[in-house]
């Protein structure tokens, strides 16, 4: 069951495919809304604040993005209050808390403990056009997701496109990254009606099984082992 397995789409995922990694920090605030800049850019959330640090105006983030420079490069990002709209801010600077997955930052304007502890439970968002940079064999999760997922044969070439299955909808990291992938339905709609929502399945994102991924022509490629497909 899909529901089961808790979703972190803002940390970055180690796939068990050598030399490759899938970087997911980039996902709107809410799934049924894009926030937008002034410029009309989508914001993505990559942290929390979730306390004041200090005396001196500085706060703590809770990070949802394994990208340090998120919160230690300096520059512009956002503030979303819960029910408000996004307000820009401009990053001083942050580091790292020593021993802990928190970072400290600083924004202009915010010098006090009072005025950082007005600023708590906010989400800190950045500009979706500003992505990191990746190594050769890494992945961005919105590069996954929507991708058709097709069936390899193991008697065709490799680079043989197979059969489409379905689409990638999530990917979802717990003990071992999943895929997530919504399977096309398996019988046609009734005249004039609308089409079922497809099944879902989770595929472990491992070389033996997802031994393709051609972001180029927008499909992955699965060799599943028998019964994977029918969990």
């Amino acid at each position: 069951m899909l529901g089961a397995f808790p979703t972190n789409r803002d940390c970055t995922l180690v796939a068990d495919r050598p030399g490759q990694r899938v970087n997911a920090d980039e996902f709107p605030p809410t799934p049924e809304a894009d926030h937008l800049s002034p410029e009309g850019n989508p914001l993505l959330v990559v942290g929390t604040l979730v306390a004041a640090q200090g005396l001196a105006g500085e706060l703590r983030i809770l990070p949802r993005s394994d990208f340090p420079e998120r919160f230690t490069q300096p520059g512009r990002r956002w503030l979303l209050a819960r029910q408000g709209m996004p307000r820009a801010v401009e990053l001083l600077g942050g580091r790292q808390l020593p021993g802990k997955s928190l970072f400290a930052v600083r924004l202009a304007g915010v010098s006090s403990r009072d005025a950082a502890e007005a600023l708590v439970h906010q989400e800190f968002l950045v500009d979706a056009s500003q992505r990191p940079k990746l190594a050769p064999g890494e992945f961005h999760l919105l590069d996954l997701v929507g991708l058709q997922v097709r069936l390899l044969d193991a008697a065709a070439p490799p680079s043989s496109p197979g059969d489409p299955i379905g689409r990638v909808v999530d990917l979802i990291h717990g003990g071992n990254d999943l895929l997530a992938v919504e399977l096309a339905p398996a019988e046609s709609p009734p005249a004039g009606g609308q089409p079922a929502p497809g099944r879902r399945v989770l595929i472990p994102f491992v070389e033996a099984i997802v031994p393709i991924v051609n972001l180029q022509e927008g499909w992955i490629g699965l060799t599943p082992p028998p019964g994977l497909l029918e969990l």
